[in-house]
C-alpha cells in the first residue's frame, strides 16, 4: 500500500468521543485499518509513515492492550512511544491538565491519555495544540469501539442493519459502541437490570446521530435474534466500593452458552477485556464458536495504527 495516496482529513484533530466524527471519517479510519492489518501479515512495513513522531502515552489507569497497541502500533509506523505513568505525571494532582498540555504539545507530536475523569480528557485536548486520542475515560472509550466495528465488518461483510445487544452495565465501552452503532447504521439494544439504564446525555448524542437505544431488562429476550452479544465487567475500576452490590443487582445477566443460544446460530460473542468469568461471561462462552474476543484485542492495534496515521501523519 502506498500510505501517501491516503487523504489526511483528519490530521489535527482529536479523538475525544466519536460523537464529534462524522460517518465518512469513522469508515476512513476502518478501511485504513484494514489495509494496514492485510499489509502486515503479507509483510509490507510502514515504519515510515510516523518517522520522526513521538506519541506520549498518559495513564492514571493501568493497562495491557491500550499501552501494547500503542507502542506497537507507534513502532511499526516508525515513530516512537513514551509511557508517561500514574506516579510519573500525577495528572491533576501535581500538574493540570492545562499545564501537562501545554508541555507535551512542545515535545511531542501527540497525546494518548488513558484517565478517570472524562473531563480530563477534554481539557487536555482544549489545550493541546497537537492532537489528543481518548484511550478510556469514565464516560467513553472510542478506540475500543473502532476495533470493535472492524471486527464486525471482517466477521459479517457489513456494518449497517446488524443488531448489536449489550448485555450488562451501560458504561464507557457501551456508550462508544452506542454512538459507533448510530452512526454507522447498527441497531443497539441493551439488557440490563431496573435503576441502570443509559445516561441522557449520551442519548441526546445518539439520537442526534439518528440512532436509537432500545432497553430491555431480560437479557434472554434482549438477545433475540442478535448478530452481536457484547458484554463487559459489571465493575468498572474506581467502583470497588459499589462492588458488591452491582454484582447482587446483575445476577442473572452472565453471558453463557444458555443465553447465547437465544441469539441468532452464527452470532458473534464480543468482549473488550480483561474479563472476569464467572461474572459477565462463563469461560465456556469465551472460548466458544461464537467468540471473537481476541480477534477484538488485536483489531485494537490496527484501528489504532490508522488512526495515529491520519492524525500524526503528514507534515
Amino acid at each position: 500500500m502506498i500510505i501517501e495516496e491516503v487523504t489526511v482529513k483528519l490530521q489535527k484533530r482529536d479523538l475525544v468521543s466519536l460523537a464529534d466524527w462524522s460517518r465518512e471519517e469513522i469508515w476512513e479510519v476502518l478501511e485504513l485499518a484494514k489495509r494496514l492489518k492485510e499489509e502486515r501479515k503479507a509483510g509490507i512495513r510502514h515504519d515510515h509513515v510516523l518517522r520522526g513522531k513521538t506519541l506520549a502515552l498518559l495513564f492514571q489507569k493501568p493497562s495491557l492492550r491500550t499501552r501494547v497497541s500503542f507502542a506497537v502500533g507507534m513502532e511499526e509506523l516508525g515513530g516512537k512511544a513514551l509511557y508517561l505513568g500514574p506516579d510519573e505525571v500525577k495528572l491533576g494532582v501535581r500538574e493540570t491538565a492545562e499545564d501537562v498540555a501545554l508541555v507535551l504539545s512542545r515535545y511531542v507530536h501527540g497525546i494518548m491519555a488513558r484517565v478517570f475523569e472524562h473531563a480530563v480528557v477534554e481539557e487536555l485536548a482544549r489545550f493541546a495544540t497537537v492532537p489528543v486520542i481518548n484511550g478510556l475515560s469514565d464516560t467513553y472509550h472510542p478506540c475500543q469501539a473502532l476495533g470493535d466495528m472492524l471486527t464486525i465488518w471482517e466477521r459479517k461483510r457489513r456494518l449497517e442493519g446488524l443488531t448489536l445487544v449489550f448485555v450488562g452495565d451501560p458504561n464507557n465501552v457501551a456508550n462508544s459502541l452506542m454512538l459507533a452503532c448510530a452512526k454507522l447504521g447498527l441497531r443497539f439494544r441493551l439488557a440490563c437490570p431496573q435503576g441502570y439504564g443509559p445516561r441522557e446525555e449520551v442519548l441526546e448524542l445518539v439520537r442526534a446521530a439518528g440512532g436509537e437505544v432500545e432497553v430491555l431488562h431480560d437479557p434472554r429476550a434482549a438477545v433475540e435474534g442478535a448478530d452481536v452479544v457484547y458484554t463487559d465487567v459489571w465493575v468498572s475500576m474506581g467502583e470497588e466500593s459499589i462492588a458488591e452490590k452491582k454484582k447482587r443487582d446483575f445476577a442473572g445477566f452472565t453471558v453463557d452458552m444458555e443465553l447465547l443460544s437465544n441469539a441468532k446460530p452464527d452470532s458473534l460473542l464480543m468482549h473488550c477485556l480483561p474479563a472476569h468469568y464467572g461474572e459477565e461471561l462463563t469461560y465456556e462462552a469465551a472460548r466458544s464458536k461464537h467468540s471473537v474476543i481476541f480477534e477484538q484485542a488485536e483489531n485494537r492495534l490496527h484501528a489504532q495504527k490508522a488512526l495515529l496515521a491520519l492524525l500524526l501523519g503528514g507534515g
